[in-house]
């Protein structure tokens, strides 16, 4: 049953529960297991909360691995309440369902509920660890607060957890993402030891906050220090060459990803390659890039191209891929938008008056407005914290 689980056949699962029981084998704690994941899988609430009874009509309503895959369920079916209430309904909790709890808090963005479980699991005498940490700074990228990071950071010392390849790169991960930069790399410096994770972690940080020679020299001190990069690792410094504008690194890097390490492209690499040389202003070539691909069916790669004609104000290249866009590929609003931010910037106005004028009559007679998608473009925000 666990091997179902791990593949995905969830079906399977329930049949095989059946058949032990109509041949009369008891269900054990590993049965349950299986089971209340499978139920968390597919998501069916009913289905679970039948098997949440069966546990506690056999025994297993204070086992802590049941109670644990329990609270792990009921997240995974969107009802944190009723996870919540399970964990509570346990009076002598381990680790493993603290943590399980906090990052349920932590995936679903509730840092304050997240960071006030990890009090009270302090309270209550028992002693956080590695994953309890990495668990709780996954949320903070999104949310921004760096005060939050800190306070984190202050807890991790003062419990005086070793800076291993996992609790590390979680740090390192989080400060990169958040602009500090200096932190970061602080942190890795001080790590007990690395892995290609945490070498791809500080490589990105840089690529991403436009340190792109940085990320360079920091990948080529990865590779003298033996550590083998991974398809991660070179999206990371295709993306900081793409950023920096540094076309021939990038170009030298994408052969080496192929050439030296033998790893196949996958779209998010010919993308980076594709952004590279759009940024730079060579559209053509990226135009005869995309044509090349082995990977068919991108309409990510014909997007960026057009952004990037907008950009240099390409019209005819642009009209181009619009064209492909309309004919084998979904419709978006954002296609007629940059074709027409292009036709501004190259100074056409007469076509951008001609496409709105379209615009509008099509929207009168209702083409441009369909259920779920109009031509309103989203507003966009942005986040300040500022310390006091």
């Amino acid at each position: 049953m666990g091997g179902c689980v791990l593949v995905s056949q969830h079906c399977l699962v329930f049949e095989l529960f059946l058949k032990m029981c109509c041949i009369g084998i008891k269900a054990s704690v590993a049965t349950m297991l299986s089971l209340l994941c499978a139920a968390g899988d597919v998501g069916d609430f009913v289905l679970g909360k039948s098997l949440h009874g069966y546990c506690i009509k056999i025994g297993f309503g204070y086992n802590l691995n049941v109670v644990t895959a329990l609270v792990d369920m009921y997240a995974k079916m969107g009802n944190i309440y009723l996870a919540r209430e399970v964990f509570d309904g346990l009076v002598e909790k381990d680790v493993v369902l603290w943590n399980c709890l906090i990052r349920i808090y932590a995936r679903n963005c509730l840092v304050e509920e997240a960071v006030a479980l990890l009090q009270k699991m302090r309270y209550e005498g028992v002693r956080p660890n590695s994953s309890t940490f990495v668990g709780l700074l996954s949320v903070y990228p999104a949310s921004g607060s760096m005060h939050g990071v800190r306070y984190v950071t202050s807890l991790i010392e003062e419990e005086k957890l070793e800076l291993d390849a996992v609790l590390g790169t979680a740090l390192v991960d989080v400060y990169a993402k958040c602009g500090f930069l200096g932190e970061a790399m602080d942190i890795f410096e001080r790590m007990e030891s690395k892995d290609v994770k945490s070498w791809t972690a500080v490589i990105s940080g840089h690529g991403i906050h436009g340190q792109p020679m940085e990320a360079i020299r920091l990948y080529n001190r990865m590779e003298n220090e033996g550590f083998r990069p991974n398809e991660v690792t070179f999206l990371a410094i295709l993306t900081a060459c793409s950023h920096g504008g540094l076309v021939n690194e990038g170009i030298e890097f994408f052969k080496r990803m192929v050439q030296e390490h033998g790893f196949s492209p996958r779209v998010e690499h010919y993308g980076c390659l594709i952004d590279l040389l759009g940024r730079a202003g060579m559209l053509h070539e990226a135009f005869e890039l995309i044509k090349s691909l082995p990977i068919k069916g991108d309409a990510t790669s014909w997007r960026t191209l057009l952004s990037a004609c907008r950009v240099h104000g390409d019209v005819n290249l642009g009209e181009c891929v619009k064209d492909v866009l309309n004919n084998f590929y979904s419709a978006h609003p954002t296609d007629s938008l940059l074709i027409s931010s292009t036709y501004a910037v190259a100074g056409r106005i007469s076509d951008l008056t001609r496409m709105e004028q379209t615009n509008v009559s099509l929207g009168n007679y209702g083409v441009l407005e369909t259920e779920g998608e109009n031509m309103l473009k989203e507003a966009g925000f942005s986040r300040v914290e500022i310390d006091n």
